[in-house]
């Protein structure tokens, strides 16, 4: 920084500005026009000379005698102009520049992003939490991480009041209020509130199941999912239920059988009215309206809406039953249908009917008896019209128009398209 300096003489009449003397006239009033056109030759003269420091076009310059300037005025010249370009990469850092680029990747960011990039490629995770001791790469992550712990949820909905740990799940959840699904899959076009869930829904086309048990060796989408399956090997099982003392590995779970006390089911059904505890079984059952089945079985080509019925399905190809009751030994497909048939030995049935306080083993038990009461049939043959309470009765009922009769008898091979009625034909052989 080149300083200059205005000095007044006023026995003299004259002005020094910058080392050169100017002959004025100087009034009484001192004239404050004059002085400020002293005042902006002397910036004139300032940036002339900065000038030629800028330009390096020469290494000293003449004072007010004309001659050169000493060594070490010339290394404050210097000095002058590196604290110069070290002002202007500040000025760049302020602006958010990306100046930094990563080694690893080829990656630009800032300053104070770069060190936070880098920890990805070299798994760094300096922030860890006392309580459980999961580490974090980001200082904010194990901020939001430890409100999983002290249960603090500082982001709320104004239209539903649901509280959130997160700025950006709670700008996600809001999207459920206003229809707004700015994130879309590449493959298959299905448009999503959040990209953390496009990223995971992209991996259904992919295949990609990068988290695997180390037990079992089974795989999964999410590491949340893997935690909650290694419970199941562990026995592990830390949420329990206040009012029956029941206990599950999840806290979600927990929350789905809660609502069996309650009887509260928040998901319902636009097109029939049809109420569900969770919200994936909704959506399975909305797919009864719109007839939608994604999933095909390659041996058969019956169709499915979802993939964990297409994979229960395939059992019945290869025979395999991989649940079984440690009290009978029976073996069954799917856990839910084991879970179920535990409670013929325990004699347990958790969902009561609210008008008539009938007791069943399965919530799909009790909500196909609740349409006793409201006269409620939501599935209706396309053929004829009739309308029947649960989607395996229409199904049966198809068969009469299409003349399928897939269960037949392993001692007089005769054929039924009901099960119940194969069933109760093998009990003449018994």
């Amino acid at each position: 920084m080149i300083y200059c300096f205005l000095i007044v003489n006023k026995s003299t009449d004259a002005v020094t500005v910058c080392g050169r003397h100017w002959s004025v006239q100087v009034h009484q009033s001192r004239d404050r026009e004059t002085e400020k056109q002293l005042l902006s030759q002397g910036r004139k003269e300032e940036e002339e000379v900065g000038d030629l420091f800028n330009t390096r076009e020469r290494r000293d310059y003449c004072g007010s005698s004309g001659e050169p300037q000493q060594p070490h005025d010339a290394e404050k010249a210097k000095k002058s102009l590196s604290t110069s370009e070290h002002l202007k990469k500040n000025q760049q850092r302020s602006k958010g520049k990306r100046t930094h680029c990563c080694s690893d990747c080829g990656k630009r960011f800032t300053s104070s992003g770069i060190t936070m990039h880098q920890r990805i490629h070299t798994g760094e995770k300096p922030f860890g939490c006392t309580q459980c001791g999961k580490s974090f790469t980001q200082s904010t992550s194990l901020i939001s991480h430890q409100r999983t712990h002290t249960g603090e949820k500082p982001y709320s909905c104004t239209q539903c009041g649901k509280s959130f740990t997160q700025s950006t799940i709670l700008i996600s959840h809001q999207r459920t209020h206003t229809g707004v699904k700015p994130y879309s899959c590449a493959h298959c076009g299905k448009r999503f509130t959040s990209s953390k869930v496009v990223k995971v829904h992209q991996k259904i086309h992919t295949g990609e199941k990068p988290f695997s048990c180390s037990d079992c060796g089974k795989s999964f989408l999410l590491s949340g999912q893997l935690k909650s399956h290694q419970k199941t090997h562990t026995g592990e099982k830390p949420c329990s239920c206040d009012e029956c003392g029941k206990s599950y590995t999840t806290y979600n779970n927990l929350l789905v059988h809660q609502r069996t006390h309650t009887g509260d089911k928040p998901y319902c059904c636009g097109q029939c009215g049809k109420s569900f505890t969770q919200p994936h079984n909704l959506k399975s059952h909305q797919r009864t309206h719109t007839g939608e089945k994604s999933y095909s079985c390659s041996q058969c080509g019956k169709s499915f809406s979802w993939p964990h019925t297409l994979k229960s399905h395939q059992r019945t190809h290869t025979g395999q039953k991989p649940y079984s009751c440690d009290q009978c030994g029976k073996h069954f497909t799917q856990s839910s249908h084991l879970i179920a048939h535990q409670r013929t030995h325990t004699g347990e049935k958790p969902h009561s009917c609210a008008q008539c306080g009938k007791n069943f083993t399965t919530s799909s038990q009790l909500t196909t008896h609740q349409r006793t009461h409201t006269g409620n049939n939501p599935y209706s043959c396309t053929q004829c019209g009739k309308s029947f309470t649960q989607s395996s009765h229409l199904i049966s009922h198809q068969r009469t128009h299409t003349g399928e009769k897939p269960y037949s008898c392993d001692q007089c091979d005769k054929r039924y398209s009901d099960k119940r009625y194969l069933i109760k034909h093998q009990k003449i052989h018994a």
